[in-house]
């Protein structure tokens, strides 16, 4: 199995899930990713019990914490303790990447800024994963992907019907984050495959914002050649120019979603599956022009007949049909899918318990195999480990922690 980040070392001095879902995805191609935890409290994100009205974990087994950072080594140190920062330092020496989601005042109070971590070791590539980017107005401040990513990103706005007395949140914890990781750590791969043709080490930054900008690219390339705001969406847009494009609600009150772009192509099979073939020469819809100068007639003809079926029924008769749609699923039906199940995206994890537990598997493969993924550490779990490879003595590690610059 090609594991392309074998001896990579990445340091990760963060926490949350935006930056740490980038170590995560490069543990999965085989990087040795060193979680810095702070010594007494951790990452922050182990604190929280709930998110979005659900339990984060259950036992030692928290998907919260497994998804952002399965297949890591964490170490907990207190960076505001010279000893702890020296620690620090000479895994800097080690390591190829320097990962972090700290605000620049955290950076430079604790001495890991691009020119502490540069002087110690040149090579190293830098990456900063920030709310709003390194530079302008709002570079210091923080940012979730509910703020960055999901509103200022235009994505909340972008989601939210004209008619809908109210503002779309994200569909899941950690949206943007998730999507900001997989960004981030193929930044990271494209720094790396550089330094390794020219020998020069980048500095990478990715932003929520970038991120969510970079999901409403065409809407906000539409605004700028309209010079000014898009119309707001209207709750359904189906049959506007294409009775095969949009949503339909089915007599168990579930949804089919139809993208058949070609209507021409799709429409006579489409007819016949639906059980309504004189459709086809009914002179509304006779020919391409006719159907889509008609549309909204036919559009209303199709969720009548959709209307009358359950999902299993509509599922069955539309198995095979060559144009494209699919079942709005829920997130258990996500992880029962075939297609997902089929293709390794949902992995095996064993957890610190030794019971075999499931997570979704980052989506880039290698050689078509699915990713093999370990559990994330418990808080500080490799700390010795960790120290003992930078040979320190039993005397030594000792006095760290009874100095309270490690635990």
């Amino acid at each position: 199995m090609i594991r392309p980040m074998d001896g990579v070392r990445i340091l990760e001095v963060a926490q949350f899930t935006f930056v740490p879902a980038a170590g995560a995805v490069l543990a999965d191609w085989g990087a040795d990713v060193i979680k810095v935890e702070h010594a007494e409290t951790g990452d922050a994100q182990r604190g929280l019990s709930r998110l979005m009205g659900m339990p984060v974990g259950s036992g030692a087994f928290a998907p919260l914490m497994e998804h952002p950072n399965r297949g890591k080594r964490s170490i907990g140190l207190a960076l505001e303790r010279p000893e702890a920062l020296e620690v620090l330092y000479e895994l800097v020496r080690s390591s190829d990447v320097f990962l972090t989601n700290f605000l620049p005042g955290a950076r430079r109070r604790l001495g890991i800024e691009l020119e502490d971590i540069r002087k110690i070791n040149p090579n190293i590539i830098y990456v900063r994963g920030s709310g709003f980017g390194a530079a302008g107005p709002d570079s210091d401040k923080g940012g979730y992907d509910s703020t960055a990513f999901w509103a200022r990103g235009g994505s909340a706005t972008g989601t939210t019907p004209s008619d809908y007395d109210g503002l779309c949140g994200m569909p899941a914890g950690a949206y943007g984050d998730s999507l900001g990781g997989m960004t981030i750590a193929g930044g990271i791969a494209g720094a790396l495959f550089a330094r390794e043709r020219t020998g020069e080490s980048a500095v990478v930054d990715v932003s929520l914002l970038g991120v969510g900008a970079w999901a409403n690219a065409l809407s906000v390339g539409f605004a700028m050649l309209a010079g000014g705001p898009l119309p707001k969406p209207a709750s359904s847009k189906t049959g506007r120019t294409n009775p095969l494009v949009g949503n339909y609600r089915t007599a168990d009150d579930r949804w089919l979603v139809l993208a058949m772009l070609q209507p021409g192509r799709y429409w006579p099979e489409f007819c016949a599956r639906i059980g309504r073939e004189e459709l086809v020469t009914d002179e509304r819809f006779a020919t391409v022009e006719a159907l889509m100068g008609n549309a909204a007639e036919a559009a209303k003809i199709v969720q009548e007949v959709i209307a009358a079926r359950t999902l299993a029924d509509w599922t069955s008769r539309f198995a095979d049909m060559e144009g494209q749609w699919a079942i709005a699923q829920d997130a258990w039906e996500v992880s029962q899918d075939p297609a997902v199940r089929a293709n390794g995206l949902i992995a095996e994890v064993t957890d610190v318990d030794g019971a075999t537990r499931q997570l979704v598997a980052s989506p880039v493969q290698f050689d078509q195999e699915p990713a093999r993924i370990q559990r994330a550490p418990q808080f500080a779990e490799h700390t010795d480990e960790i120290l003992r490879e930078l040979g320190k003595s039993d005397d030594e590690m000792l006095t760290l922690k009874i100095a309270g610059s490690v635990t």
